[in-house]
């Protein structure tokens, strides 16, 4: 059991209709990836408890759709209030289970629950509108109502963000909600549905349903008729899979998939905040999210000073137990993440590429792995062309503006991208030119609760965050009101 300072957010049964299920004898080992021990056993859920689930929600919408907004949106800030109040402790349950050092989990604990403040006081401004008459016995009207139940798949990388940025816009527009979190980090999802229930949400309106048949209970989320939205992050492949699933009963989607994100670095620019910058979105989580920098791109005539700079900013990051002081590296998710980390080293190591620092598994053992540095890269090398997911970075270089933004281009995702430049024209260029649905000018940082991040080609469908981010919860029904002048 780990030290928290409220023990009851540790929880290990399923949510369903305001009840802890415990089901049968089966179990999901949720592992510490930073040492491989066990820290907790939860109930392995399975398609019958999703459907439970979507029935328990279905039942719930019929009420909490018609609760007038300012009452949802004081449940629901009172739900935000009692996650700020236990940051620390739904922090050390990420860490935990998912490995990230203790500083970033609080961290992802307070950036989620913006999105479920923001939320709580976005739903009470979503209007309807009134359209110009086309005959005197006629008035025209649109207004908003909530789709429905919502059925969310959450990845392993941001274990409690994910959730509260689906959930939280979901259940502020009236829609209720099932999450399927994955079974790896299944402690924050149901740490949250804790905080939920203290804060009065009812019963039906929030489920969580953590089980290890993933395919099975994504079918129930995908194909049930009472399902009317359904919403997902994760890879751009399993993502496919579960769009083509969603087409069987014509359900609205949003899907938040993989990325490719070039990192360009131009010779006018402040070639130290670059690095900083680069440093940050290249190792946070250890490489392990969609928006990590990927693709690092320099222009010839700043590129060894840059990587040098950067090794020596490589060289600082400290590599520990998310527990320890100081961490700011932790280990991957699991041996199979190291595994991958290994095969994408040996195939750029047989083309050619050059190792700066790193490369290899850390001698802390199990699921760590040393911060890398590689140049001399070339386009048919594997992490020139996949999504790393780990902490290597590749630096390449270039020539032109057109070339590198081709080359950005050219790939199949566009979520996120990176370029540095002190050239306002170039700034303006560039951002046009790339292909992505969020692009970043001199700075790493990007993603807030009152903007909306989606990317563009196979990274995905809609967005989440700013008004875009609840939009997508709501259906518009167009009211044609005759018989006026009678």
């Amino acid at each position: 059991m780990l030290n928290l300072q409220d023990s009851a957010l540790f929880r290990t049964e399923n949510y369903i209709d305001g009840q802890w299920v415990s089901g049968g004898v089966r179990h999901v080992l949720v592992h510490n990836p930073a040492n491989g021990e066990v820290i907790a056993k939860v109930t392995d859920g399975d398609a019958h408890d999703a459907t439970a689930a979507v029935e328990a929600a279905a039942k719930a919408f019929k009420t909490w759709s018609r609760i007038p907004a300012q009452q949802r949106a004081t449940l629901i800030r009172l739900w935000f209030d009692l996650i700020m109040a236990n940051a620390d402790d739904l922090g050390a349950l990420m860490t935990a289970e998912q490995g990230k050092p203790l500083a970033e989990a609080i961290g992802e604990i307070k950036y989620g629950a913006s999105f479920i403040e923001y939320y709580a006081e976005e739903c009470k401004r979503v209007k309807g509108a009134t359209i110009p008459t086309i005959a005197n016995d006629r008035r025209l009207q649109t207004y908003k109502q909530a789709v429905g139940v919502v059925g969310c798949i959450t990845p392993w990388n941001f274990p409690s963000a994910m959730i509260a940025r689906k959930a939280g816009p979901a259940i502020a527009a009236g829609c209720t909600v099932v999450i399927k979190p994955d079974p790896s980090t299944p402690l924050s999802a149901l740490a949250l549905c804790e905080l939920a229930d203290r804060a009065g949400i009812p019963a039906g309106v929030l489920n969580v349903v953590v089980g290890s048949d993933s395919s099975a209970i994504g079918k129930v989320l995908t194909q049930h008729p009472d399902v009317a939205k359904f919403t997902f992050t994760g890879s751009t492949a399993v993502g496919r899979v579960l769009m083509a699933q969603c087409a069987t009963t014509v359900k609205k989607i949003s899907l938040e998939l993989g990325g490719n994100a070039p990192y360009i670095v131009f010779d006018d620019a402040d070639i130290a905040e670059a690095i900083t910058h680069c440093v940050a979105t290249k190792f946070r989580n250890c490489g392990q999210t969609c928006v990590c920098t990927n693709r690092i791109y320099v222009q010839s005539s700043i590129a060894e000073e840059f990587t040098t700079g950067l090794q020596e900013a490589i060289a600082a990051l400290k590599v520990a137990d998310g527990f320890a002081d100081g961490a700011t590296l932790g280990p991957l998710i699991n041996t199979k993440a190291v595994e991958k980390m290994d095969e994408l080293m040996a195939d750029a190591m047989e083309k050619g590429a050059k190792v700066l620092m790193g490369g290899k598994r850390h001698e802390f053992g199990h699921c760590f792995y040393e911060p890398t540095l590689l140049t001399n890269i070339s386009q048919d090398m594997r992490l020139a062309k996949e999504e790393i997911f780990g902490p290597i970075a590749a630096v390449q270089t270039f020539k032109t503006e057109e070339e590198v933004v081709a080359r950005a281009n050219d790939t199949e995702f566009g979520l996120a991208a990176y370029f540095f430049t002190r050239d306002v024209g170039r700034v303006m260029r560039v951002s046009e030119n790339l292909e992505y649905g969020i692009v970043c000018s001199n700075s790493g940082v990007f993603s807030t609760a009152v903007a909306p991040f989606g990317g563009w080609k196979q990274s995905g469908i809609g967005s989440e965050g700013g008004q875009e981010g609840i939009a997508d919860f709501y259906a518009t029904k167009f009211h044609s009101m005759g018989g006026i002048d009678r």
